[in-house]
C-alpha cells in the first residue's frame, strides 16, 4: 500500500491535509471521497468505500476538511458552502496536475455532497460516476444538481433524516441515471436509534449496495 499525504492553502488560507491511497501503481482510476461535517473519512461508510475501491484498484482520494473545527465557528453557512467549495476545488486541481488519472468516482456524504454538486460540473468530470450518500437535499443547489446529473449515480438516504425531503427525493428518483435506495427509520448517520446491531445491519446493506453498483457499472 502507497500512502501519500499533502495539503493546499484552502478558503481564508486555512490548511486543507488530503492523503491518497494506492494499493496498485500505475491506476488511472480515483475514487474521490468527500465527508460530511462530522463524520470525516475513516468514518464506517468512508472506511469500507475505500477498501472496496482499492480491492478494485481503484486509488482513493481522502479529502480530510474539518468544518467542525473552531476555525469555522464564526462562518454561516453560505460561508461554510463557500469554503468547501473552494477548498475541494483546489484539492482537485493540485491532484489533477499531478496525477494521470482519467477515470473519476465520487463519494460525497451529506456536507460533501454540496462540493460534489459543484465538481461534478467540471469539464475533467463529465464521465465521472458518484455515490451520494445522505445527501442534503433540502438545498436547492444539491437537489437540482441530483436531479438534472448527467453522470450515473447512486443515492442512499434515510426516511428518518431531516435532511430528506420526499417530494426531492421522488424527483431524483425520476433521474433514469439514478439508482436510488431509502431506508426505513434511518437517520442522517444511516443508522437507528438505540439499535446498534440494526445499524450494523444497515452498514452492511449500504456497503454491499455500493459494491454491487461500483461492479455494475
Amino acid at each position: 500500500m502507497q500512502i501519500r499525504t499533502n495539503s493546499i492553502q484552502g478558503y481564508k488560507e486555512k490548511t486543507i491535509p488530503f492523503t491518497i491511497l494506492s494499493k496498485d501503481e500505475g491506476s488511472r482510476s480515483l475514487a474521490i471521497m468527500l465527508p460530511g461535517a462530522g463524520y470525516g473519512t475513516q468514518a464506517p461508510l468512508f472506511h469500507y468505500a475505500t477498501g472496496l475501491f482499492l480491492k478494485r484498484g481503484v486509488d482513493v482520494l481522502q479529502v480530510n476538511y474539518q468544518y467542525n473545527d473552531p476555525f469555522y465557528d464564526s462562518f454561516s453557512m453560505e460561508e461554510i458552502t463557500k469554503a468547501i467549495i473552494h477548498d475541494v476545488h483546489e484539492v482537485m486541481d493540485q491532484v489533477i496536475s499531478t496525477d494521470d488519472y482519467d477515470h473519476f468516482f465520487f463519494v460525497g456524504k451529506s456536507l460533501g455532497t454540496i462540493a460534489m454538486s459543484s465538481e461534478l460540473k467540471r469539464d475533467n468530470f463529465l464521465s465521472a460516476n458518484a455515490i451520494w450518500l445522505t445527501p442534503l437535499l433540502q438545498r436547492k443547489d444539491v437537489s437540482d444538481a441530483m436531479i438534472s446529473c448527467e453522470h450515473k449515480s447512486i443515492c442512499m438516504i434515510g426516511d428518518a433524516d431531516p435532511c430528506y425531503k420526499e417530494d426531492r427525493f421522488k424527483e431524483v428518483n425520476e433521474n433514469p441515471l439514478f439508482t436510488t435506495k431509502l431506508i426505513p427509520d434511518a437517520d442522517h448517520a444511516l443508522q437507528y436509534k438505540d439499535d446498534v446491531l440494526g445499524s450494523i445491519d444497515i452498514l452492511k446493506d449500504v456497503v454491499k449496495s455500493m459494491e454491487q453498483w461500483v461492479d455494475g457499472i
